[in-house]
């Protein structure tokens, strides 16, 4: 089994829901979540849902999470990890248009 770790990035999301960085579990991979943190760009609060797409639907990591301007929340990493399946998708999104950034880094196991 093959472990390599990638960095996913997305800048100026909005109130459209979006995969961090187009990303999805390819077929006959496994992943880890080593952290995610999501960066508030604009220049007033903004409420942030962050969710697991198992390919169908939406489960929540985080809802209506507030982040202050120029602020960072940092939902996954240190202690908490997150196993992704094939087809999972992490995905984002803001109350606010183009307001936030993210980095998730995950260990992909083949």
């Amino acid at each position: 089994m093959a472990n390599t770790f990638y960095r996913k990035l997305s800048r100026n999301v909005g109130t459209s829901i979006t995969a961090i960085g187009s990303y999805t579990v390819p077929t006959g991979a496994t992943a880890v979540i080593v952290g995610l943190t999501v960066c508030n760009t604009s220049g007033a609060t903004v409420a942030v849902d962050i969710t697991v797409n198992d390919g169908a639907n939406d489960h929540y990591i985080v809802k209506a999470a507030p982040i202050s301007a120029g602020g960072a929340l940092v939902p996954i990493g240190g202690e908490q990890k997150i196993i992704l399946a094939e087809g999972d998708s992490v995905k984002i999104k803001s109350d606010a248009a183009s307001s936030i950034d993210a980095v998730l880094s995950i260990m992909e196991i083949t």
